[in-house]
């Protein structure tokens, strides 16, 4: 901890900025990461759970609610209240007329693709957000770290030209410490890097599942040919 002290003490202003930069990079890819992890593993159980109960359903009509109840603020809410609307708009014309957002021109069909596609895309950015972030830290942190290292080398050296007293120890000791912002650089990146390429495969993964629910939704909700998941009564 002294020479990390030491550096902190002799660091100018602009190797501080660069040491504070890193440490805001980290504590917000640790925040995703941690976010991430917990929403996904939840997402995970979830999903899959939503999906059966909203098949599972001994009614068409319940079965909006049974995927509601089985993840109630998942991922797959949206998806189930595209269902429920255009279910109650086919049973309830003045409902459809009342309906800004699905002009009389529009076939049935073409309203289902919309009003999926739509809760499709909002859940996929919910399945995302954040990979943006660990993809931004993950490429620049080392060259944030590299820069404060070469920056650190330039002081350390202008400092001891200005001495005038040139050894092995007085150049070592200030450029060694200098590499410390190349390993903080590093140890930012690393699991900002690990981090977004393991979520990103947990979400794919999500979203292959609701793409195939979605369109499994829109066959039923189009009137074409029964889903593969739907029951004799749905």
């Amino acid at each position: 901890m002294g020479g990390l002290a030491a550096f902190w003490q002799e660091g100018d202003a602009l190797i501080r900025t660069v040491a504070l930069l890193l440490l805001a990079m980290s504590v917000a890819s640790w925040f995703v990461i941690l976010w991430k992890s917990a929403m996904l593993a939840a997402a995970a159980r979830r999903v899959p759970r939503a999906i059966a109960a909203f098949w599972a359903a001994p009614h068409r009509q319940d079965a909006p609610a049974a995927a509601l109840a089985a993840d109630p603020q998942g991922l797959t809410v949206r998806l189930a209240d595209v269902a429920a609307k255009l279910d109650n708009q086919a049973a309830n014309p003045a409902d459809r007329a009342d309906d800004a957002s699905a002009p009389n021109w529009q076939s049935r069909p073409d309203r289902v693709r919309r009003e999926l596609r739509s809760a499709l895309n909002a859940a996929s950015r919910q399945l995302h957000a954040g990979h943006v972030l660990l993809a931004s830290v993950g490429s620049t942190a080392p060259f944030v770290g590299l820069f404060g290292t070469v920056w650190g080398i330039y002081h350390a050296l202008t400092t001891i030209a200005a001495t005038q007293q040139v050894s092995i120890d007085k150049v070592a000791g200030p450029v060694g410490e200098t590499l410390i912002m190349t390993a903080a650089g590093l140890a930012v990146a690393i699991p900002a890097v690990l981090a977004y390429n393991a979520l990103g495969k947990r979400a794919r993964a999500l979203d292959a599942e609701l793409e195939g629910y979605a369109l499994d939704l829109q066959h039923l909700l189009s009137g074409e040919a029964a889903p593969r998941h739907a029951n004799g009564s749905a």
